[in-house]
């Protein structure tokens, strides 16, 4: 599966249609941007082995409201990584400096950070030039909190229709809760993605790494959940983690949704969302990053 084949989906179609596609460069690594909508500016930072689709079926709903700036990761999709391929630190610095090169006339945004896009989120509000106003966490790993290991099938000289079946198989140890929500889409995007990996920077999040970071993190931060999150089980002990740091983070469970619970139930989880981002966001936290 390649990612040219995504683009007889219909849903893709629309967006790309309907967005801007523009590329930045600095430390010679590109970096590769999709854009929705008119209104204040909104990131969405997607997960590990994903780009700019994981979001794809929140996309329309918050473009309606926003200005939505949707990046391939560096090192992710179409985009390069940065020389250091360990660092969130220097993954963070090209998205800072990439959103900087856009022209947006504000540099105060919002932030919405799923899985490996939490890691990178919580390093980006403390780059200089950009003003996190607030950030909102899905599904995060790192807390430090129970972690469970899904059980893959292997891949390696699978072709044709059994590897298919299994990326179904592998969606549904981690990603997704419910059978009847890994669809044709989820699959095309889970393979197109997966061997367009081009860092490390995915192993600097579990078990316990996001921890030190959110303590320095001075944006308000609040947290969206799959009820039924699998590698990182029991929203509320993970709000609780962040609560020690933050104790006004709010958590929204996102009912019968697992690990990427903005895909499986897209409506809960923008309503969810869409809640976080309209309500008056608190003050920045006291202190130094």
């Amino acid at each position: 599966m390649t990612a040219s084949v995504l683009l007889d989906h219909p849903l893709v179609c629309e967006l790309l249609s309907a967005g801007l596609r523009k590329e930045t460069v600095s430390e010679d690594a590109r970096l590769v941007w999709h854009i929705w909508g008119d209104g204040p500016p909104l990131m969405l930072l997607h997960g590990s082995h994903g780009g700019w689709m994981h979001w794809i079926r929140n996309i329309g709903a918050l473009a309606a409201r926003w200005t939505v700036f949707v990046p391939d990761l560096p090192g992710f999709g179409e985009s390069d990584p940065p020389a250091d391929l360990e660092s969130p630190a220097a993954h963070a610095r090209l998205i800072a400096r990439g959103y900087a090169q856009l022209g947006i006339a504000d540099a105060t945004i919002d932030v919405v950070g799923f899985s490996l896009g939490a890691l990178l989120g919580c390093w980006l509000s403390l780059e200089p030039g950009v003003t996190v106003r607030r950030l909102i966490l899905a599904d995060a790993g790192g807390l430090g909190t129970p972690l469970r290991s899904a059980q893959f099938q292997g891949a390696k000289g699978v072709k044709g229709e059994a590897l298919r079946e299994v990326n179904r198989v592998n969606l549904g140890a981690m990603m997704l809760h419910d059978p009847a929500s890994i669809d044709d889409l989820a699959i095309d995007i889970a393979m197109a993605y997966a061997t367009r990996v081009r860092t490390r920077v995915q192993f600097h999040v579990i078990p316990d790494k996001l921890l030190p970071i959110v303590s320095r993190v001075r944006a308000p931060i609040d947290l969206i959940w799959g009820e039924h999150d699998f590698p990182h089980p029991d929203p509320e002990r993970n709000a609780a983690a962040v609560r020690a740091v933050q104790p006004e983070a709010a958590l929204r469970v996102v009912e019968d949704a697992g690990h990427w619970s903005m895909y499986e139930r897209p409506e809960r989880f923008n309503a969810a969302l869409i809640d976080l981002l309209t309500r008056p966001p608190r003050p920045a936290l006291p202190g130094q990053g």
